[in-house]
């Protein structure tokens, strides 16, 4: 079982998100941009391996316009020993990493447009794991998409473009169960029609169901996972934040409803995304509850790399992050 969190870590120094509006597109600012973005994809994942924290969500946006027709330099060439690094790192360190595609990836749209951008979007992201030597456990997530007033037409269309996708990307691609439209059970059809594994989302479970108890509902989606071609089924773990709208995320980890949870898995095994607001600190907390439980080694020994490293004056400026004090784990790890 691993653990983690998604994309930023918020007492860190560094932006793997570094960009440009698009009206400014050049090839000086690209390679700025993504030399940084890699160099500090690099110091997240050292950070999070000396913490023990060992499933991280990467950033959609390493590479600027990625799948946009105005990038048309050859970043993949240019920078492939970097992302061969970064993905020997990743295996030498037996971390899980993932990235989850922004919201206009819809493979289900009557938009053939819609739909071929979405594919674009998915080659470009799933190229990046490929860069990184990486195997097809480096998984993609996705939603169903839209409902468009015919749900049986909605997942038919879904089954038919993953059926089309490249074969490099087709076997890296898996659905999450949402909180409004396509529930597990919907999931498990398209599971049914077309092999894709389900990423099951604990908290859009408890907002949208068929009333499958939440040990059957884990046991359903883990079933959906081929223990070599997928490796150990991913989910995503929230709750609610309390006194908001249906759906809202918790801004940190309630430890209480994370212990009940750990109940449900009756032996299984997961590796779990917090989709937690105050992320990495949340982590933590939530690490240590999985060593208390033994499901996850003990706390590695030696010191964690630094959050903050002297600025390098070539890299590009960062926006200003969000920062909290930082945060002490029983173990002794900032």
């Amino acid at each position: 079982m691993r653990i983690g969190y998604p994309c930023v870590n918020e007492a860190m120094d560094c932006s793997a998100a570094n960009t440009f509006r698009l009206a400014s597109y050049s090839e000086e600012r690209l390679l700025a941009a993504v030399a940084a973005n890699l160099a500090c994809v690099r110091r997240l994942l050292e950070w999070n391996v000396a913490q023990g924290l060992l499933f991280f969500r990467l950033g959609s946006g390493i590479v600027p316009f990625g799948s946009h027709a105005v990038n048309t330099f050859a970043w993949q060439q240019h920078f492939a020993a970097d992302f061969r690094q970064i993905g020997d790192y990743i295996k030498a360190n037996n971390l899980r990493v993932s990235f989850h595609p922004d919201q206009f990836v819809v493979l289900n749209s009557p938009s053939a447009d819609i739909v071929r951008r979405s594919i674009e979007e998915l080659v470009y992201q799933g190229s990046m794991f490929d860069l990184m030597g990486l195997d097809s456990t480096a998984k993609l997530q996705i939603h169903v998409g839209g409902l468009y007033n015919d749900r049986e037409l909605a997942l038919s269309r879904f089954a038919t473009v993953f059926d089309m996708l490249p074969a490099a990307v087709n076997r890296r691609v898996v659905v999450e169960n949402d909180d409004r439209l396509f529930p597990l059970r919907d999931c498990l059809r398209l599971h049914a029609l077309t092999g894709v594994p389900i990423l099951f989302d604990n908290f859009h479970h408890e907002c949208l169901n068929h009333g499958e108890p939440m040990p059957e509902a884990l046991r359903l989606a883990a079933g959906t996972w081929h223990p070599t071609r997928d490796g150990v089924p991913m989910m995503d773990y929230s709750s609610q934040a309390p006194d908001e709208r249906k759906g809202k995320h918790a801004a940190s980890l309630v430890e209480t409803q994370f212990r009940q949870f750990l109940e449900n898995l009756h032996g299984l095994d997961f590796d779990i995304m917090l989709e937690i607001k105050d992320k990495e600190a949340s982590a933590l907390r939530a690490l240590d509850i999985l060593r208390e439980h033994r499901l996850v080694p003990a706390a590695p020994s030696g010191p964690a790399p630094p959050l903050t490293l002297p600025p390098d004056p070539s890299a590009p400026a960062a926006k200003a992050a969000r920062r909290r004090p930082q945060t002490v784990s029983p173990a002794g790890n900032v």
